[in-house]
């Protein structure tokens, strides 16, 4: 007897299934007053031990950092903490909400680092929109952390956030939007040209979106190989090329640059241009459905690669694109094949810079980062619906650590050098101890149970 062919979600089941989260998530942050807390690290058997912790004894090591600033990161927390900095003005596709509003989104950033990665993260957010005044306040802040998480920070001031404050500090500075989309992406797309067997050097990739996302990820392509000229973009008015005049080197040298270097063909016109022929599609630009096209996807070439990244609906539906002729196809979300989410690259890669005290992270590390997401896929087995690893394969995390310490130590940034070894056995237990930590309170009822859906939808 022949199966029955399981039947494909309706479009009106997807989008109730994708307002789901939302729909509870008031109630479950109510309940829970917020997603994060603070706890001791240290011992603490008796009142005697405050003598140690706190005063008198504190002044000891007090002395031994003011002598040595860089003796903080061996007697303080400053080794595993990171700031996630942001001025509210480009929030998860929900746009300029304000500081305020921003707190949940970056309180459940610190969280992803704390469960993922097993470093402690602090939300800040700024009641600026200046950048310069972002810059001077991670500045103010460089004593306390071992690095600075940007997050949710408008175009192009972005980029100059960025830039600046790499520039000025001494510790990693990383832009999640930018360098861990670029990351996962190029993961992603290491994996996919190798299933249906080309060279991504001599491949054409086209990035719907001209954002902070897809810029970075222009940047990290070519370095790590792909050549510029194969690269083309697309924004709200076409592709970009280098007649573009309403594009200026002083309004946004970023994208500017890309003008130069890329879409070595020349090509012009609107979004449909952009698709034919071309062996990758890289989108992160507006939710769908219907951003992109079926009929756009028939033009490309053959085995062709579709990354729909959008949120919380990609730009086409997977199988629209699979019945176009699209022979791999990711989303951001996580109830379709190939989930393309952040969250694999950051908790790993600032693992490995924090256990090396790195002074800064690099594109090179993303790349690192990439190659080592992208293998543990393949060396677990991986398909066209499976390119690359899922959260819950908590080991990838401790091996993308080690690759980017191990990067942080060749490039010469990194202020301590352990083995190989000795980082791998460091990061898996960090990211070991957190996540049993977190089981931990929450089978002792120190971390409640959450009512259930209908009781939080009354």
């Amino acid at each position: 007897m022949v199966a029955e062919k399981t039947a494909k979600p309706t479009v009106e089941e997807l989008l109730a299934k994708a307002k789901k989260p939302a729909q509870v998530a008031p109630a479950m942050h109510r309940f829970y007053e917020g997603k994060m807390q603070v706890m001791p690290r240290c011992a603490i058997t008796s009142p005697d031990d405050f003598a140690i912790w706190y005063t008198p004894g504190v002044a000891a090591p007090c002395r031994i950092i003011q002598a040595d600033p860089e003796k903080s990161f061996e007697l303080t927390n400053r080794w595993n903490s990171v700031a996630v900095v942001s001025d509210g003005t480009r929030v998860l596709g929900l746009g300029n909400i304000g500081p305020e509003a921003a707190m949940p989104v970056m309180e459940g950033k610190a969280m992803l680092f704390k469960y993922l990665g097993g470093v402690d993260a602090v939300a800040i957010c700024l009641k600026t929109k200046d950048p310069d005044e972002i810059v001077h306040t991670c500045e103010l802040l460089e004593p306390t952390f071992g690095g600075i998480n940007l997050e949710d920070i408008e175009k192009p001031k972005c980029f100059y956030t960025l830039e600046k404050t790499r520039d000025k500090l001494q510790i990693p500075v990383w832009h999640d939007d930018q360098q861990g989309t670029a990351t996962v992406i190029l993961a992603g797309l290491m994996n996919s040209f190798k299933l249906v067997g080309k060279k991504p050097q001599d491949a054409l990739i086209t990035l719907v979106g001209s954002g902070a996302a897809n810029i970075r990820t222009s940047y990290v392509l070519m370095r790590w190989g792909v050549k510029p000229g194969n690269i083309m973009l697309v924004d709200s008015k076409g592709v970009v090329h280098q007649g573009r005049a309403d594009i200026t080197k002083e309004e946004d040298p970023w994208k500017y640059e890309l003008t130069q270097k890329t879409n070595d063909e020349g090509r012009t016109g609107d979004i449909t241009q952009a698709f034919k022929g071309v062996d990758a599609v890289v989108a992160a630009s507006k939710p769908g459905p219907g951003t992109i096209k079926p009929e756009w996807v028939k033009t490309m070439a053959d085995k062709a690669i579709i990354f729909a990244c959008a949120n919380p609906i990609p730009e086409i539906w997977p199988w629209e694109a699979e019945e176009a002729g699209a022979s791999i196809v990711a989303t951001g979300r996580n109830d379709f094949p190939n989930q393309v989410n952040n969250s694999l690259g950051f908790p790993g890669i600032f693992r490995g810079v924090l256990d090396v005290k790195a002074k800064t992270i690099t594109d090179d590390m993303c790349i690192a980062a990439a190659q080592e997401l992208a293998a543990f896929a393949e060396e677990r087995g991986m398909t066209e619906k499976d390119i690359l690893p899922r959260m819950e394969e908590w080991e990838v995390f401790p091996r993308e650590a080690v690759a980017c310490a191990l990067k942080s130590i060749e490039q010469g940034v990194a202020r301590v050098k352990p083995s190989r070894q000795e980082l791998y056995e460091r990061a898996s237990a960090i990211i070991r101890n957190s996540r049993e930590s977190t089981e931990t309170l929450m089978k002792r009822g120190l971390i409640k149970q959450a009512p259930s859906e209908e009781q939080l939808l009354k």
